[in-house]
Parts: C-alpha cells; structure tokens; sequence
C-alpha cells in the first residue's frame, strides 16, 4: 500500500484586522472597540491592523489587574 505524506506549513498572522482582532480577544467588535486601548496600525493607507503582539500585552495586563480604565479614559478614545 502506498503511502503519502503531507507537508503543510501554517504561518500565524500577526497583524490583524478589527474583527480578527476582537475575536481573537474573545469580544465583539462592538465591545471591543469601546474598551481596547491597543492602537491600531497603518501598514498600507486607509488598511488599519492590530498587532496581535500588542493585543497580548494588554489582555496579560488585564488579567494581572494592572489596567484599571475608567468610564472617561474609554468614552475618550471613542
């Protein structure tokens, strides 16, 4: 019997757009509009990404209880 072998190579995105991005944090796009603090990137004009790197850092600072934003510091980046 023969046999094959299959080869494939998967590479992560690290930048990604605004719904891969809130979904990648587990929130809707909507939410996470209103809370992410992460800025976006401009890489090619008018195409705004999220560095998945940059999205890491503030969901570890969430999870340690050092990002502590009031209702003003969110309604100020809408």
């Amino acid at each position: 019997m023969p046999t094959t072998n299959l080869n494939i190579s998967v590479i992560d995105k690290r930048m990604l757009k605004q719904s891969e991005a809130a979904s990648y944090a587990g929130l809707p796009v909507r939410h996470f509009k209103a809370t992410c603090p992460v800025r976006p990137v401009e890489l090619k004009q008018g195409m705004q990404l999220w560095d998945r790197r940059d999205l890491d850092l503030w969901i570890d600072d969430v999870k340690s209880g050092a990002v502590t934003e009031t209702r003003d510091t969110i309604l100020g980046r809408l």
